[in-house]
């Protein structure tokens, strides 16, 4: 019997959890990385590496998206070595980046004009998720899509929304998502500070909140990092530089308000240009004054 086979470009925080939970489902896995090494990393693990996204185009008929932009997107699919030149009518790109809706829809039409079939298919989760086969996936797309892919879609996240028989829903329930996320981020900063200001001590308050009303998911997750003075990058200051641009740019066109988005991307932005761009999102509480945090010098 033949192996099913499945194409991965991207092996970050995501991409690489992603990749391991297919494997673990029993696919064979072509994957590539722009980072050198990372590949044949990947390979010793039991995959697959190819050295560009159109040899794994040329290996597989479902081509996944795991990169960090539209830009990078584009790259994959049109650039030198890309998979879209590469793969076969009938096949599927599933794109999983946070992206522009309107781009989204845009790129649906260019792959079909191709004979290529595409899945809107952000994610969202986390690394630890994504390499357990729990993390969650809003997508949109044509049945014929879903038909071909759909198999490869449960085998690497704990929830397929199917939001709708086109591109677009899916980004755009994503860039929601990404809204929230970051204005909880920017609010579980800001109470992290407020308390360190006020000489609570973080241990306590982060305790205390984790188990009362003011909890979040952020709070929980990204002020751990704090506490362990640990900025290490799973998801990037800039990311949510970038995506809460997009939160905004989207809400822009229809003339809709966005006050904590608004403020929350206005922080990220600060950290960012303090410095902390490729640090932990979890950096954005470095924007407030007077205080100390845990794992600073004296």
């Amino acid at each position: 019997m033949t192996q099913n086979k499945a194409g991965l470009i991207g092996l970050g925080a995501m991409g690489a959890g992603m990749a391991a939970t297919l494997r673990r489902n029993g696919y064979l896995v072509h994957a590539c990385d722009a980072r050198p090494g990372v590949a044949a990393s990947f390979a010793r693990e039991g995959g697959v590496a190819c050295d560009s996204p159109a040899d794994v185009a040329k290996a597989c008929a479902i081509v996944i998206s795991v990169v960090v932009n539209a830009q990078q997107t584009e790259s994959v699919l049109f650039g030198d070595a890309g998979a879209a030149a590469a793969m076969a009518p009938g096949s599927v790109f599933v794109m999983c980046s946070t992206v522009d809706p309107n781009w989204s829809i845009a790129l649906e039409q260019r792959l079909n004009a191709a004979g290529i079939h595409y899945i809107d298919a952000p994610i969202s989760g986390g690394a630890a998720k994504a390499a357990s086969g729990q993390m969650t996936m809003m997508s949109s797309a044509k049945p014929e899509a879903y038909a071909a892919a759909g198999g490869v879609l449960d085998a690497m996240a704990g929830k397929v929304y199917r939001l709708g028989d086109k591109a677009g829903a899916g980004s755009k329930v994503k860039i929601i998502n990404q809204l929230l996320a970051g204005v909880h981020i920017a609010a579980a900063a800001e109470a992290m500070a407020l308390g360190l200001r006020e000489g609570v001590a973080p241990e306590a308050l982060y305790e205390v909140i984790t188990h009362s009303a003011g909890n979040s998911w952020m709070f929980e997750n990204r002020m751990a990092h704090v506490l362990a003075g640990d900025y290490t990058p799973l998801s990037a200051v800039d990311i949510f530089v970038k995506d809460l641009g997009l939160v905004l740019d989207t809400a822009r066109a229809s003339k809709f308000p966005l006050p904590l988005a608004s403020t929350a991307h206005q922080m990220f932005m600060q950290a960012s240009s303090a410095g902390h761009a490729k640090e932990d999102d979890s950096a954005v509480i470095k924007i407030f004054p007077g205080i100390k945090l845990p794992g600073s010098p004296a």
